[in-house]
């Protein structure tokens, strides 16, 4: 026994060095330490955005075709735009939502549940996707420097990229973005040396791009019609359309920054917005001015990158004394690009989990997903997205073309849903200031997001379009069905309630005097009042008949996603246990006749705090028995024990390893057994 518990211990002090220490959430201060600035929150939220650089105008620039290069000039325009249309939108609905949730909740306030399910299951599969474009695309840009004969070990050193991401965010937010840090600032230095020289070296040719432009504008409208270069335009700039993917991640992860967090979100979408505009809308003029088209002919640029072949014209042909900085620079600006990219992912751990959490408080999810772990990480949320990022680069075999595809798709229905909702909560208050300018960017950008989300749809249907929509279709359908499921438990306990209730029946006078440590007492582990405590109560005494006249009710209130969001939250949360027990204690003492007591806790994890309040409680009372009930289905099944926790066996393993009594009674489940 002594080897086993040093065993357990030495594994417990490896853990808690590889994910770190347990967070107090009872402290003050908890709140202020675990949150985010607007500077931490761009980096870790803003680098979904900022990143999508590296893929989405370059997509957008080869979607124009040989001899329609020259509309980069207007895609740079259109983008910055765009951008700043749909951070705007977002900065309303931060506005509207200052608790967080971005498209999931604004939808399901303004359009419904099943919209709202809609957008949530797509946020759910886009940030799934998030996390595995992004480390693509870093393996992409990493191993343009590599030999060829390295590249098939490139899903492997992606996967273990995406496993390092994973036990950084189980370690806590704050600490994965603040060592990613420095990489984000690298990136910018580089791209804005890039764009500004680029930009600034070719300004004496500004009068020949700005006539090279005009006649092969007129040259395309003699030739094609404005019509058919509309299309070509909106085709480049909706399969461009990874660019604005990350836009909606700071509305999403609003919980996580620090108070005002409305100022502070509206600060980190502003720093977003613009980073991202001039980033992208500059490298769609640096393709142009640099004449990257013809250079990607060359064969010594084969096989590389659009940005690449960008920063190694500018910059690969410099000296000093020899040396040749200017390829060392391009190294580092590519190398820089690639490791956003890996911060980038941050936006998937960072809310991915966050729309699991909102979602599972809704019961469209298990309730499991809602839960903090030591680290106050959602850690089970974290665990399900990394596993998931690693079956869509397994099944892509990290092929960037088709998971860029699939990504942008469902972040677009997102879009669409959001500013959607927006209109109507708009149309809805009119009447009470001033709405038309809000409902003209809000309906403007529906019009733009919608039109993204149609064109990449039949464009990339066969190319890898369609995946994601059987994809997320599916998590719709699953979603539906657990919410059935909590559903027809919820129905059955209310009527176990109904038919438990003791109105009307005549009570018994109050027992006179404390709980006695020499006798024997009913410990009973309790959670809301309802169905399940009552029926457990009244079980006892059939059970054990004559055994016992006194009883102690233990509950913990469960710190998950949706009250670690403040003081204010945790205290109400402690103050609601503690009536719930209080309800037993009056059940106990005016119903029976049994002296009766509660001890409670706040815990993130339930079953730990429990086997310390019962030890507690055993120590007072020796001859205490513990009780507790669960639900009983007649052919249970795995998905039955991941949709309801193991509380009850949990505690009572726990407790028999030193001697303690404890008696799980079941409530049978038989009408959603079948």
């Amino acid at each position: 026994m002594r080897h086993s518990r040093a065993g357990r211990y030495q594994w417990g002090v490896n853990v808690r060095t590889l994910f770190g220490g347990k967070k107090d959430f009872r402290d003050p201060s908890i709140f202020h330490r675990v949150s985010l600035v607007a500077f931490f929150a761009w980096v870790g939220l803003g680098a979904d955005g900022l990143s999508s650089s590296a893929y989405g105008p370059a997509e957008a620039f080869r979607s124009l075709g040989q001899g329609h290069y020259y509309m980069a000039i207007f895609l740079a325009v259109a983008v910055a735009l765009t951008v700043f249309i749909i951070s705007y939108g977002y900065s309303r609905i931060i506005e509207q939502f200052p608790q967080g949730g971005g498209g999931y909740v604004v939808a399901s306030k303004h359009l419904g549940a099943l919209p709202g399910l809609v957008s949530g299951s797509a946020l759910l599969v886009d940030y799934v996707l998030t996390i595995a474009v992004s480390v693509a695309s870093a393996g992409d840009a990493v191993f343009n420097f590599l030999p060829d004969g390295w590249h098939h070990y490139k899903l492997v050193a992606i996967l273990g990229v995406l496993l390092f991401l994973t036990i950084m965010n189980l370690r806590g937010v704050k600490e994965s973005i603040v060592v990613l840090t420095p990489i984000f600032i690298v990136f910018l230095l580089t791209h804005a040396v890039v764009i500004i020289g680029a930009i600034a070296v070719n300004a004496g040719e500004a009068g020949a791009v700005a006539h090279s432009v005009a006649h092969d504008f007129h040259a395309d409208t003699t030739a094609l019609g404005f019509g058919a270069m509309g299309l070509i335009f909106m085709r480049a700039f909706a399969l461009g359309g990874g660019t604005f993917t990350g836009i909606e991640a700071v509305s999403n992860g609003l919980a996580i920054m620090r108070e005002p967090r409305v100022r502070t979100g509206k600060r980190t979408m502003v720093l977003m917005a613009t980073s991202l505009s001039i980033t992208a809308g500059g490298i769609l003029i640096v393709y142009l001015l640099m004449h990257v088209d013809r250079e990607m002919a060359k064969p010594e640029h084969a096989g590389q990158t659009l940005n690449y072949v960008m920063s190694d014209v500018f910059a690969g042909h410099w000296t000093i004394a020899g040396l040749k900085v200017g390829k060392i620079f391009v190294v580092l600006t590519i190398v820089s690009e690639g490791a956003l990219l890996i911060v980038a992912a941050q936006a998937g751990f960072v809310d991915g989990p966050r729309v699991m959490s909102n979602m599972a408080l809704d019961q469209w999810l298990p309730s499991r997903f809602a839960s903090l772990s030591e680290q106050l990480t959602m850690h089970n949320g974290v665990y399900l997205m990394a596993g998931a990022a690693a079956a869509v680069l397994v099944y892509t075999n990290g092929d960037l073309d088709t998971l860029v595809v699939m990504y942008s798709i469902n972040v677009f229905l997102t879009f669409s849903l959001s500013n959607l909702a927006m209109m109507r909560h708009w149309w809805r208050v009119r009447r009470q200031g001033a709405w038309k300018w809000p409902m003209a960017i809000h309906a403007l950008g529906f019009v733009v997001c919608a039109s993204i989300l149609a064109i990449t749809c039949v464009e990339k249907f066969t190319e890898g379009g369609w995946i994601t929509l059987v994809i997320t279709g599916v998590v719709i359908g699953l979603c539906l069905w657990v919410k059935r499921h909590y559903r027809q438990v919820a129905r059955t306990l209310q009527e176990l309630s109904r038919e438990l209730s003791l109105e009307g029946v005549p009570g018994v006078p109050p027992p006179v005097g404390e709980l006695d440590p020499k006798k024997p007492i009913a410990v009973i582990l309790a959670g809301g009042y309802g169905g399940l405590g009552i029926h457990t109560l009244l079980q006892i005494p059939r059970v054990f008949p004559n055994q016992f006249d006194q009883a102690m009710f233990v509950s913990v209130g469960v710190i998950d996603a949706g009250t670690f969001k403040g003081e204010t939250e945790v205290a109400a949360l402690e103050a609601k246990t503690s009536a719930d027990l209080g309800k037993y204690v009056d059940l106990a003492r005016t119903q029976m006749g049994w002296r009766a007591g509660t001890k409670s806790g706040l815990g993130t994890e339930a079953v730990a705090e429990l086997e310390r309040l019962c030890r507690e409680v055993h120590a007072q009372f020796p001859r205490a028995v513990f009780f507790a009930g669960k639900l009983v289905f007649r052919q249970e099944s795995w998905w039955q024990r991941l949709m309801h926790n193991e509380t009850a066996h949990a505690v009572q393993r726990r407790l028999e390893l030193d001697g303690v009594t404890m008696v799980v009674l079941p409530i049978r489940m038989a009408r959603l057994s079948r």
